[in-house]
């Protein structure tokens, strides 16, 4: 598999992560959105958010409580959290992840 997210998983491609446990990876978004832009990546390959939620409910939660972690850590007074799932929803790394966005306001309903 030619997977970006998968080699950084595996060290092939070396990288600074902000968080890592035995499941998950958090690196700073390249196209940062927001002033603070994480993702929050499994290290175990799912397609997309869907995929992962029907395959690994325990590691989704446990996006979801570093997504807290990370947001408390940058001391973000609010945040979005969003998964992309297929291109028309602007996914274009085929390896879910949860991005974590803060540091400015933002509108209903997203772009």
């Amino acid at each position: 598999m030619d997977c970006l997210f998968c080699k950084f998983a595996t060290k092939e491609i070396p990288l600074e992560f902000i968080f890592e446990n035995e499941d998950l990876f958090s690196i700073n978004d390249i196209s940062p959105q927001a002033p603070t832009h994480i993702l929050i990546i499994p290290k175990r390959h799912y397609e997309n958010a869907a995929e992962l939620a029907f395959n690994e409910g325990s590691t989704l939660v446990q996006m979801f409580q570093i997504a807290k972690e990370l947001a408390e850590r940058n001391e973000l007074n609010g945040y979005r959290t969003v998964f992309n799932t297929g291109s028309s929803a602007g996914q274009s790394v085929f390896h879910a992840h949860l991005h974590l966005l803060g540091g400015r306001d933002f509108t209903w309903p997203p772009g």
